[in-house]
């Protein structure tokens, strides 16, 4: 696993290696040695083609997010909603993927929604 900045302060991209031989696929998509952050809990979602969930974001008890896909492709963007960051209100976007092996760690603080291009 390697980690990315991007141009939004704590906002990630993780790139993840995908072990690919004749049995399959094999991929590290978290270590807590490398990102050192902590997540409450842990959830998958399947989306049928050309859905968008989102934008999803909490005020009360904000939490941070990682993203990452294991089948398919989604477009997956995020919007700084922290009201004292420099960069409030400014968005980043990417196209997460089973062959790119992209994950996105999203800090508390931020809205959260993504396209999905393939069931």
């Amino acid at each position: 696993m390697k980690i990315y900045k991007t141009k939004i302060k704590d906002l990630l991209v993780i790139k993840q290696k995908n072990n690919i031989d004749y049995r399959g696929n094999l991929r590290e998509t978290f270590n807590k040695k490398i990102l050192k952050k902590k997540f409450v809990f842990e959830y998958c979602t399947t989306s049928k083609k050309n859905i968008v969930r989102g934008f999803h974001f909490q005020t009360k008890f904000q939490q941070s997010k990682y993203v990452n896909v294991v089948k398919g492709k989604i477009l997956d963007v995020v919007v700084d909603l922290r009201k004292k960051s420099k960069t409030f209100g400014k968005t980043f976007k990417i196209i997460l993927s089973k062959e790119n092996a992209l994950g996105l760690y999203i800090p508390s603080g931020f809205g959260h929604a993504y396209f999905s291009y393939e069931k």
